[in-house]
């Protein structure tokens, strides 16, 4: 048996005091990789036709395993059930043949390892999982202290979360706001219709609640930390008054509400907050409309190790498989060794990755292990300190970043190296401290959000387990980055056009460059919807012609759907949405009578066919066609009833088609 040292953090504070002696198998040669083994690393593929099946496959644990147990259950279940499978330590494969297609299912994983460890694994996986096409309501808090020059691009986020399925309620709000006040703004709302309202978007420096008295890190003295926590609570159960701080620590009950924010105020040395705000709108967009993609793969940089078993980076490790696949993983050089070239920063910046995992000392504004700078103020220094401004200025290629460091939790410090990840140039669009709790983002693998997971992480306790989790369920558990993000777009269709014509209005559009199932079509009375679905079914073609016209303006909406194929499983995946609005103008009808007949006159559409309608009862029920069809040449349209006389009363209506 070998002896394996499992690197200890830079930071004094973090620093484990003791080794863990494993047989170190020949798979991996850095010793900071092997913190793995407290995790099930899974991914799955899936059969569709008979029988259908989901097979689980995961990578085997060099230093042994006596067994492993899984678990499964829907996504909404509260309680795991009975074991589903108990298998020996030697299987790296199961296959569920007890699923069906179009249904999505939870598995939990629990290896008991020979040295006396547990590793525990999660994946989201499906058969041509159902479609999600309404997300509920969200709520856009936009503080308008920095953003006033953004107004072009806020509206087209609206549009984006729109055109996503959401219905979007915007509030504006002051920095110098309390967040009493905005905490108001969210549970009036929240109140208003609690079946739908399920997320809130902080965008700007919306105000910001201190909260708690803890120190996660181990540094003195415990202190408050920034706590957007408390805008998801709608239970009014927090502290009443909490301005400006309050003591709570832990969460009172569970979170309502998903919760981000993207907030880059107070960053100095990364640029001015409005261009870097403007900057991440036009990242959110792209990424949105499948402008810019990136590979499935996830990057890690793992200073902590093993930490006697904490195993902090274990988040990255648990999750990369069912997002990116087995074998999908860099690691990062994070040795104190002479060579840069690959480094945490140095393979960002030259790669790109759907996940990032790095963990390491840390201070606000950077960590130990990760980069190419030496630490100031020292001799003889590992030159290993990646800072804020190496994130950014060597343009971090990383879509969804996962750090654990000193620090890391208050995010409201200058340069802060979390949001350091939003004000990237290219692609970072979230971050979060994940370690110290674990984060579990594993639905995302099934087209859930970054809110979705940012929620459960809150609120997990001991339902998701791992070897250790320290600090489940604190106030300070937060999420930098738009909460609404999805892992895998799905490019839309484009050049949306909509003409009158003599059957109803007719839609055309050019093709999503994806490889798509089809389009659906949708409608409503305004472009910030709500939209109703008009096709039962997905439509092969570019066009559809809509025969149900309704007078006045309408938005219409196509969407591509994709059938998403993925280390998770496969399931329905709808594109962004592309708008059209047109005018239907109401038909007004102008009566004139003669000595026999009535003659109708109304304004019409050249090339538009209209019918006149007559009903001679005055419960309207039993209309007749009276005209036949008349197509129009002109805007003005006339026809004359000549046997108006022959009923002692008559109602008229005139429709196109």
């Amino acid at each position: 048996m070998k002896s394996l040292f499992f690197a200890p953090a830079a930071d004094a504070a973090l620093i484990c005091l003791g080794s863990l002696t494993l047989g170190l198998g020949a798979m991996h040669a850095r010793a900071e990789d092997s913190t793995y083994v407290y995790t099930v690393q899974v991914s799955a593929t899936v059969q569709a036709s008979a029988p259908p099946q989901i097979t689980l496959n995961w990578e085997p644990d060099p230093y042994g395993a006596n067994s492993y147990a899984i678990w499964r259950k829907a996504k909404s279940d509260t309680n795991w059930g009975p074991v589903i499978a108990t298998l020996p330590g030697s299987a790296l494969s199961y296959t569920d043949t007890n699923v069906a297609v179009g249904v999505a299912y939870e598995y939990q994983f629990i290896k008991q390892a020979t040295l006396g460890y547990i590793g525990t694994g999660y994946i989201y996986s499906g058969i041509d999982a159902p479609l999600t096409e309404s997300r509920g309501k969200l709520l856009l808090i936009v503080a308008t202290n920095s953003t006033a020059s953004l107004s072009s691009e806020l509206a087209r986020l609206q549009s984006d979360l729109t055109g996503d399925g959401w219905q979007v309620i915007r509030h504006d709000v002051s920095t110098n706001d309390t967040v009493d006040s905005v905490k108001t703004v969210i549970t009036n709302d929240y109140y208003a219709d609690p079946i739908n309202v399920n997320t809130v978007f902080l965008f700007g420096h919306v105000p910001v609640l201190q909260s708690g008295n803890l120190s996660y890190d181990g540094h003195d003295p415990t202190r408050a930390m920034p706590a957007d926590s408390f805008y998801g609570d709608v239970n009014n159960d927090w502290p009443t008054d909490v301005e400006p701080t309050n003591n709570l620590s832990f969460l009172p009950s569970d979170v309502t509400l998903m919760v981000g924010r993207v907030d880059l105020s107070n960053m100095p040395s990364e640029g001015d907050e409005v261009d870097l705000l403007r900057n991440y709108l036009n990242k959110d967009h792209n990424w949105r409309s499948k402008l810019v993609t990136v590979p499935r793969q996830a990057l890690m940089g793992n200073v902590d190790g093993d930490r006697n078993g904490e195993a902090d980076a274990a988040s990255g490790y648990r999750a990369f498989g069912p997002l990116v696949g087995l074998g999908e993983l860099t690691e990062a050089n994070v040795e104190y060794a002479t060579t840069n070239n690959d480094r945490w920063i140095t393979l960002a910046a030259t790669g790109e990755y759907l996940w990032a995992y790095g963990c390491g000392g840390g201070s606000p504004d950077s960590i130990g292990g990760l980069g190419t700078n030496c630490a100031p103020a020292t001799t003889n220094p590992p030159c290993s300190y990646m800072y804020s401004t190496d994130v950014v200025g060597q343009d971090a290629h990383a879509v969804f970043v996962l750090f654990f460091g000193s620090w890391f939790a208050e995010w409201d410090l200058p340069d802060d190296l979390m949001r350091s990840v939003l004000a990237t140039p290219s692609l970072g669009l979230t971050a979060c401290e994940s370690g110290r709790p674990h984060w579990f983002v594993h639905h995302m693998g099934l087209g859930e959000t970054i809110g979705y997971s940012t929620r459960l992480s809150m609120n997990n306790s001991t339902f998701y387990q791992t070897q250790s989790n320290k600090f489940t369920r604190a106030t300070f558990i937060s999420l930098m980055g738009d909460p609404t993000l999805r892992a895998d777009p799905v490019a839309p269709p484009g050049g949306l056009t909509a003409t009158a014509g003599a059957g109803g209005i007719a839609l055309n559009w050019t093709p999503s460059t994806d490889n798509v199932q089809g389009y659906y079509v949708y409608r409503a009375a305004t472009p910030a919807g709500p939209f109703a679905r008009l096709t039962p079914s997905l439509l092969t073609g570019t066009n559809y012609l809509d025969a149900e016209v309704s007078r006045g303006t309408d938005t219409y909406m196509v969407r591509a759907v994709a059938l998403e194929i993925n280390p998770s499983g496969s399931y329905f995946d709808p594109s962004q949405g592309v708008f059209v609005t047109v005018s239907n103008p109401a038909i007004l009808i102008q009566p004139a009578r003669s000595a026999n007949a009535l003659r109708l006159t109304w304004n019409s559409q050249p090339g538009l066919a209209y019918r006149v309608w007559g009903e001679n009862n005055a419960s309207q029920t039993n209309w007749s066609n009276l005209s036949g069809s008349i197509t129009a040449t002109g805007t003005n349209l006339t026809w004359t009833d000549t046997n108006a006389s022959a009923a002692s009363q008559r109602f008229y209506r005139v429709s196109s088609p």
